[in-house]
């Protein structure tokens, strides 16, 4: 029998997950699965069929569990709730133990219950003292497994939403970015981008995601311009390269007396 690999997802634009489907030749786009995870029992979306011939296929992946039920689905909604409930209580203790610096994000129950996950970002490089943290956490939910886990700022502020630096209502990460790229501030200046912190930061504290849609369009953009700094001839002389429009062609030049001008690319030299 051929191997039947979906992706899943375990929330509203979540990374991609790949599990083994092949026990249910039955299973469609959209339909609520449930798998067996290494935060416990989850529940999760199948959002696409993969190519079992494809990079995926000699992997050894997870099989799915079963076909989600009503039960599970009501399950989940009610765990929702308690997630609330635990996140704000965690936020609270972490105010009563003077972790100004910490930031609880998200606390995460696995299916089955047994489980309960708290996220957080923290800034600094070696992990903060969390024993006390944990220990009352473990106080206060005795029938849970209760684990800390440490993410970065980006994925925090992917969780908790919110309006974006650009004034954007949803930020891109929340709805609908997968993956984070490597993000350089070389980008900001392939693009011309001012690079004072307020423009190219993101509300995560790093920059902006934006910089890598148009960044590919930029290079190409920029084949055959002179570099900044570049003496060049012009119809009305020579000059210095100060700036460029890549994607309109357009060459501003310093020509000292003359003062900075624009030219078309065709018209240098």
């Amino acid at each position: 029998m051929m191997s039947l690999i979906v992706g899943i997802r375990f929330h509203k634009g979540g990374k991609t997950y790949h599990f083994d489907a092949t026990g249910f030749p039955d299973l469609e786009e959209g339909d609520y699965v449930v798998v067996e995870t290494m935060r416990g029992q989850q529940l999760g979306q199948i959002v696409v069929f993969v190519d079992p011939g494809g990079s995926t296929g000699d992997q050894n992946w997870k099989p799915i569990q079963r076909k989600a039920t009503p039960r599970d689905l009501v399950l989940r909604q009610i765990l929702e709730g308690k997630e609330e409930q635990a996140l704000a209580y965690s936020q609270q203790l972490g105010r009563d133990l003077a972790l100004e610096e910490v930031k609880f994000v998200s606390a995460e129950y696995s299916l089955d219950g047994e489980n309960l996950i708290f996220l957080y970002s923290y800034d600094g490089k070696e992990d903060p003292d969390l024993s006390e943290f944990l220990k009352r956490l473990g106080d206060r939910f005795p029938e849970h497994h209760v684990e800390l886990r440490r993410i970065g700022p980006r994925d925090a502020a992917k969780i908790i939403g919110g309006m974006g630096a650009c004034g954007k209502g949803i930020r891109c990460c929340t709805e609908y970015m997968t993956e984070f790229e490597p993000i350089s501030i070389r980008m900001a200046k392939e693009q011309g981008v001012s690079l004072a912190p307020s423009e190219i930061t993101g509300m995560c504290g790093r920059l902006r995601c934006c910089l890598m849609y148009e960044h590919e369009q930029y290079l190409d953009a920029k084949e055959g311009l002179p570099e900044c700094g570049k003496r060049v001839n012009t119809p009305r002389g020579e000059g210095e390269v100060v700036r460029l429009n890549p994607l309109q062609k357009e060459v501003h030049v310093d020509l000292g007396e003359s003062g900075v001008q624009k030219f078309e690319n065709q018209e240098i030299e």
